[in-house]
Parts: structure tokens; sequence; C-alpha cells
């Protein structure tokens, strides 16, 4: 496994190498050992998978606060999306900024998002499932949003808008004197 860093630290892109023989293909979708750089003393906890039908579909951007906040690592099955990570820390040196990386099962990557960051996603083939792994439980009440679409962020989406979740649609935007979560 290749760890990958992207603009936003704490944010990884981990790069898996398919095995193939005529029988098929095998590929390691997570090592504590191989991303200890990474992951830490963290534990995953939870393993959750999403499926999301049609193209254009938007999910997110979803964070835990502390002392629930979480990081996700996220790889896609079936299909492919774009994952979007926003740093939502006080005081980062990428506060508010966003970075992304298509997800498929061709290309066998993951991305790592740190406590602090917002994620979501957009489907970009029909029928697109993601695997996620927690390091924390869900706390419905530890539980926040940002818009997809909040001009503070400026997600480039790829694709136009065609489902959302009327709750992802009500998030509230960013307030102009947003500082950031502490983690």
């Amino acid at each position: 496994m290749k760890l990958v860093e992207t603009s936003i630290a704490g944010v990884w892109i981990a790069e898996s190498v398919a095995r193939q023989d005529p029988r098929g293909a095998f590929s390691r979708l997570f090592c504590a050992l191989e991303e200890l750089a990474v992951v830490g003393s963290r534990s995953i906890v939870q393993i959750n998978q999403s499926i999301t039908r049609r193209v254009g579909a938007i999910r997110g951007l979803h964070y835990q606060l502390a002392p629930h906040a979480e990081m996700k690592i996220i790889r896609c099955l079936k299909g492919r999306v774009l994952d979007v990570a926003v740093d939502l820390r006080k005081g980062s040196q990428t506060f508010l900024k966003w970075t992304s990386a298509e997800l498929s099962p061709d290309n066998h990557r993951a991305l790592i998002i740190p406590e602090g960051c917002a994620h979501g996603f957009q489907v970009l083939e029909p029928d697109a499932e993601l695997l996620y792994l927690h390091t924390a439980f869900y706390m419905p009440e530890a539980e926040g949003a940002v818009r997809f679409d909040d001009p503070m962020i400026g997600v480039d989406w790829p694709l136009e808008l065609t489902d959302l979740s009327e709750r992802d649609l009500n998030h509230p935007l960013l307030a102009k004197d947003f500082k950031g979560i502490v983690i």
C-alpha cells in the first residue's frame, strides 16, 4: 500500500495494489501496519456501507464533533465517485479548503479523512457502493454538517446535482464568523 499526501494536512490517499491471476484479483483494503503512520493508535470501531443509485447524487458534507470526532477511511467497491474532504479545523493552515479524489474499484484508492474534516461525495457512475471505516462510534448528538454548496468552501462538484436528501439540503451554510471546530 502506498500513502499519498494531499493538499490538506492529515488527508491521505491510500493506493492499494491489486494482484491478478486467471481466477480474478486480490486487493488489501486496509492494513493497520502499513497505514500506521497515518492511523496511529486509533482503532477501527465501525464499518459502514452506502449505496447511492443516481449519477450526480451528492451525500454530505458530514463530520462528528469532539469528543466523538472520527477518522474515516473510504473506499469505493462499485461504481465511481468524487470523494471530498473539507478542512474545518480551527487554526489549520488549510481551514475551509477542500481536496478530492476519484475512487473506484479499478483505481484501488481510499481517501483517509482525519478528525475535524467534513466528508461528502458525488456519484459519477450508477449504483456507487462505498465502504467506510470509522475510528469512533456514530453519535447523533455529535453530528455536524455543512451544505454541499456552501460558498465559503466552494466545492467544485463535477456534475449537475440530481439527488440530495432533504436532510443534506437543509444543512446550514457556515456563518461568516465561523472560526472552525476544535477536535
